[in-house]
C-alpha cells in the first residue's frame, strides 16, 4: 500500500513539474482577470492564490490537449463564486446597488470624460464584464470563454455584446 502511495506522489510531482512553468507565465493575465472579478488588488491576489492552490492539487484532472489559461480562468470563476456564497452566508454580502451609485458618485466628481475603461468595466454587470474579460482582453474563443462561463456559446455572445454596447455607451465613443 506504501508503494502505492509514492507512486501516485510521483505521478502528482511530475504532473506539478509539467504545468509550474506555463503557470508561473500565465500569473499577470490571472491577476487581471481575478481584479477583474474582484475589483480589489488584495482580494483578487488571495483569489488567485486560492486558485493556483486548487490547480496544483488537481493539476491530474487538467486534459493537457486543453488551453491551462482557459482551465485556470475556470478556476478562478469558481473559487470567486464560492467566497461570494461563503461571505453572503457570513453577512458580509456588498449590495453592488450601492456600489454602482457610490462609484458613480464619485466619477461625477471628476472629469467624466477621463473616465478609464477600468472604471467603465467595473460598472458592468458581472457576466458581462466576465465575458468583456475573457474574449477581448483574455484572447479567449467564444466557445472557450463560454466553457469557462459554463454557458452555451449563444449566451455568452449576447453578454459579449450587452458588455460592448455598454462600454460604448460609458466611454462615448466606439469599441473595436
Amino acid at each position: 500500500m506504501a508503494s502505492g502511495h509514492r507512486i501516485q506522489g510521483e505521478e502528482m510531482s511530475e504532473a506539478v513539474e509539467k504545468i509550474r512553468g506555463p503557470l508561473i507565465e500565465l500569473l499577470p493575465r490571472l491577476r487581471r482577470f481575478a481584479r477583474n472579478l474582484t475589483r480589489h488588488p488584495d482580494d483578487a491576489d488571495d483569489l488567485v492564490q486560492i486558485a493556483l492552490e486548487r490547480a496544483l492539487m488537481r493539476c491530474d484532472q487538467w486534459d493537457s490537449s486543453a488551453r491551462l489559461d482557459s482551465w485556470m480562468f475556470g478556476i478562478i470563476r469558481h473559487a470567486w463564486i464560492d467566497e461570494l456564497r461563503s461571505s453572503k452566508r457570513r453577512g458580509l454580502q456588498l449590495d453592488v446597488d450601492e456600489l454602482s451609485e457610490t462609484m458613480a458618485g464619485t466619477q461625477a466628481s471628476i472629469d467624466i470624460e477621463v473616465m478609464s475603461v477600468q472604471t467603465a468595466m467595473a460598472k458592468l454587470p458581472e457576466e458581462q464584464r466576465t465575458a468583456v474579460n475573457l474574449v477581448l482582453v483574455e484572447g479567449l474563443s467564444y466557445k472557450e470563454a463560454a466553457q469557462v462561463m459554463e454557458v452555451a456559446v449563444g449566451t455568452l455572445t449576447s453578454r459579449l455584446a450587452r458588455g460592448r454596447e455598454a462600454l460604448q455607451v460609458l466611454l462615448g465613443g466606439t469599441i473595436s
